[in-house]
């Protein structure tokens, strides 16, 4: 009975908030939508993620933004797509200190463009950027996301 009570996105954030790499890191999923159009992720500065210098450490930072676009678009594609993250490159902006945060935004209009763009079986590879921010809400990193889409073939 609990079980039933628990949303899919519930159990996606406790799922990713207690996933080893994001738990060394202290990355936690602080909000998924309903609709999976949505998710907050922030990461505090503490001694598992920080580097020589003491700031972010790179790797962490692009840890809290490595499966997001992804999940997000599985989840409002379904299951008659395959989508993976094909590449990633990070642009290091600025010493990340303290808390930052990362807000990842989907619309039903991103999600139908990808629909349409592989409505023909071939694969498509959507991009997506999304700024790490400190608490001051400057631009710690960059993070350009690219993806693999493609409609699954019919079975026969």
């Amino acid at each position: 009975m609990f079980k039933q009570l628990l949303s899919d996105t519930f159990k996606l954030r406790f799922f990713l908030s207690t996933y080893l790499p994001f738990l060394g890191a202290g990355i936690k999923v602080d909000y998924i939508s309903k609709d999976y159009l949505a998710i907050d992720v922030r990461m505090p500065l503490h001694r598992g993620n920080k580097n020589y210098v003491g700031t972010h450490f790179g790797g962490s930072l692009y840890a809290m933004t490595d499966p997001f676009f992804m999940v997000m678009l599985m989840e409002n594609l379904g299951n008659d797509y395959i989508v993976w993250d094909k590449a990633a490159n990070i642009d290091f902006v600025a010493p990340g200190r303290g808390t930052v945060t990362a807000q990842f935004r989907l619309t039903q209009k991103n999600i139908e463009q990808v629909r349409n763009a592989a409505a023909s079986g071939k694969a498509v590879f959507p991009e997506y950027t999304i700024d790490v921010l400190a608490e001051d809400g400057t631009v710690v990193a960059r993070v350009k996301k690219t993806l693999y889409v493609r409609k699954k073939k019919p079975k026969v």
